[in-house]
């Protein structure tokens, strides 16, 4: 099993930018794809963004498409979402989720999920 720990998210005006990262411990890290999912007040969960295990393939959600980033470092055991321009529809719990396998699949299928860190995105 992997653990996986968030940190970074915070309380920002709309059009500013946050960094997410989520740090996992327990696998090996580039054997298998992570992902960045968020749940709004009242809403289900939903996917925003993957990375494959070597990092070289990813994909986004369209409602976040050209403004988030996903990225990751191997060497750190970590994954990263970069959000720029953000708007108050953002405003969720963000959740990293680890895959079973290396190569990105569609639709992205979890395995393991961090805690959440709120992102608070204000008018």
């Amino acid at each position: 099993q992997v653990q996986l720990v968030e940190s970074g998210g915070g309380l920002v005006q709309a059009g500013g930018s946050l960094r997410l990262s989520c740090a996992a411990l327990g696998r090996t890290f580039r054997n298998y794809a992570m992902a960045w999912f968020r749940q709004a007040p009242g809403k289900e969960r939903e996917f925003i963004a993957a990375v494959s295990g070597d990092g070289g393939r990813k994909y986004y959600a369209d409602s976040v498409k050209g403004r988030f980033t996903i990225s990751r470092d191997n060497t750190k055991n970590t994954v990263y979402l970069q959000m720029n321009s953000l708007k108050p529809e953002d405003t969720a719990v963000y959740y990293c989720a680890s895959g079973n396998i290396a190569l990105l699949t569609t639709p992205f299928v979890p395995v393991g999920w961090g805690q959440g860190t709120q992102v608070t995105v204000s008018s």
